[in-house]
């Protein structure tokens, strides 16, 4: 359940640093994040819990309709604050595919599911958002490399891991982590 409010709360997140007239370029937009519970995470969106596992889609499907459609309607040019550094609409929509895969697989591990991803879509978001990955190879694989879920034959599992949502034109280079 906090899985996908987490990745709802995500993706709702990203589509509001873009809705402002002028995008705020040195904070996150003003919501409340705050634990539903002692000790649990920190969101601004919350699913009802009354409206069982199909209202938890729903909050899922709207923030995910929210974040494309700002994607998709904020001009290129526009830019906004993100904790890794400004992003501009392309990044904030590669940072919410790449956070739907990942806790895509994360629910599916957890529920005993085999769960991949199209190559080319993760071949895009690890272009955009990791520059630094290693070319070729089983991309998915990359990815989850990439975000610390798993390791390559060559390469150790990540401990700490971050991408690279600035545009490339304002000269995107290498941050992650190893």
């Amino acid at each position: 359940w906090e899985t996908v409010e987490h990745l709802s709360d995500d993706l709702f997140a990203y589509a509001v640093q873009l809705g402002p007239r002028t995008p705020p370029l040195d904070r996150d937009v003003p919501y409340r994040w705050a634990p539903e519970r002692q000790g649990g995470p920190y969101n601004a969106v919350f699913a009802d819990r009354d409206a069982g596992p199909a209202g938890l889609l729903a909050t899922l499907e709207a923030s995910g309709a929210l974040l494309a459609s700002m994607a998709r309607t904020t001009p290129p040019e526009v830019r906004s604050y993100h904790g890794y550094g400004i992003s501009d609409p392309e990044g904030f929509a590669a940072m919410g595919v790449v956070e739907t895969l990942v806790h895509t697989y994360d629910l599916a591990e957890g529920l005993g599911l085999d769960w991949s991803p199209s190559p080319a879509l993760c071949d895009r978001v690890l272009a955009r958002l990791f520059p630094d990955a290693p070319a070729g190879g089983d991309r998915w694989a990359v990815l989850l490399w990439a975000t610390g879920r798993a390791e390559l034959p060559d390469r150790p599992r990540r401990t700490s891991w971050r991408w690279d949502g600035r545009p490339r034109e304002e000269g995107q280079t290498a941050s992650s982590a190893g």
